[in-house]
């Protein structure tokens, strides 16, 4: 994939700025709330009290701290609307200039994989993606678990690559982003680690449904796990149904060239490595010998389903709960000892 990166490294003058906001009235709402906001507090806190004649000499040191107050709330939203605005201004002129498209904002997506699926409030901050010539996208997704003072917001970057067939659910955990236990805010039984050849366990650990095996060694040849290791050592993949996922913790800052050359770079490397070893699977608990239409080849591809066995990892217990059950259950019983409850 040639991609032309100038939108992001260039200088951008006021006028493209300024015609760019004229065309884009939406990006300005947001702007126009705020100021709404400033004005009222202007008002509350400065003019109604001179019109009430309140102000002493005790009230003009508060006024003067609500003015300070005033300005910093207003230089402080013109910065941020500048800054949003160029950002939007370059990241939609570098779509256009490569066939892409970019959206801000939206609600939470449909995707099947891991990631989405959790939490409240979810969202797609940001979203580079093709819809020609090999589906992709790429971008940052949030979502919220817990409430009131244990509430939390979780930020994920994601790059998705659309595949020709339903595959059985495959999981990549990468190591090297690891603490304590994977990364991921979902964990799947140990007993559908699969161990593959050469140094690729000291990078990955490959989860796939049990019975299954040797599909995934069908999908995972030496030279896509060499690819894995060297484009992609630090992401998290899944293959679900017939999508691949990328994951990395933490937004993307898609105004990065160098981050959006290695993701293209994943694209090409790692995505068309495995739709090429895709394009012909089909789950063999499902397809029999006995169909009639079609050529032995092309009946063999017909039904584009994975069987129930194969479909979703089951699920695991994190390795962080383990410890800290462990923790509690030893706190627990030292207590009972120390206090002579067993005597």
């Amino acid at each position: 994939m040639k991609v032309d990166y100038s939108a992001l490294t260039r200088a951008v003058s006021r006028d493209e700025l300024r015609a760019y906001a004229k065309r884009n009235r939406t990006h300005l709402g947001g702007v126009g709330a705020i100021a709404i906001v400033v004005v009222a507090a202007v008002i509350g806190v400065i003019l109604i009290p001179m019109a009430v004649g309140e102000v002493g000499p005790g009230s003009l040191s508060m006024l003067t701290f609500a003015i300070i107050v005033v300005i910093g709330i207003a230089g402080f939203t013109w910065l941020s609307t500048a800054i949003a605005l160029r950002k939007s201004f370059r990241m939609h002129a570098f779509a256009e200039a490569n066939g892409l498209h970019y959206t801000g904002r939206e609600a939470g997506t449909d995707y099947p994989g891991a990631i989405f699926g959790i939490g409240n409030a979810r969202t797609i901050t940001e979203r580079l993606y093709r819809d020609h010539d090999g589906y992709f996208d790429l971008g940052s997704y949030r979502y919220t678990t817990g409430s009131g003072k244990n509430k939390r917001t979780h930020d994920w970057g994601y790059l998705a690559i659309k595949l020709p067939r339903r595959l059985p659910h495959m999981l990549l955990d990468a190591k090297a982003n690891n603490f304590f236990g994977s990364n991921l805010p979902v964990s799947f039984g140990r007993n559908q680690r699969l161990s593959l050849e050469g140094d690729f366990d000291d990078h990955f650990t490959l989860y796939c449904p049990r019975e299954y095996e040797r599909d995934a060694l069908y999908v995972f040849t030496p030279d896509l796990m060499a690819l894995l290791i060297d484009e992609s050592g630090e992401f998290d993949l899944e293959i679900v149904d017939d999508w691949l996922f990328v994951y990395t913790s933490g937004p993307l800052e898609l105004t990065n060239p160098t981050l959006l050359s290695r993701l293209f770079r994943i694209v090409d490397t790692v995505g068309a490595k495995t739709l090429s070893r895709t394009v012909r699977y089909a789950d063999e608990r499902v397809v029999g010998d006995s169909l009639e239409s079609g050529t032995p080849g092309e009946a063999r591809l017909a039904p584009n389903v994975i069987a129930h066995g194969g479909r979703r990892l089951k699920r695991g217990v994190p390795v962080v709960g383990l410890i800290i059950f462990a923790a509690v259950a030893l706190y627990l019983v030292s207590r009972f000892v120390s206090s002579g409850f067993f005597l």
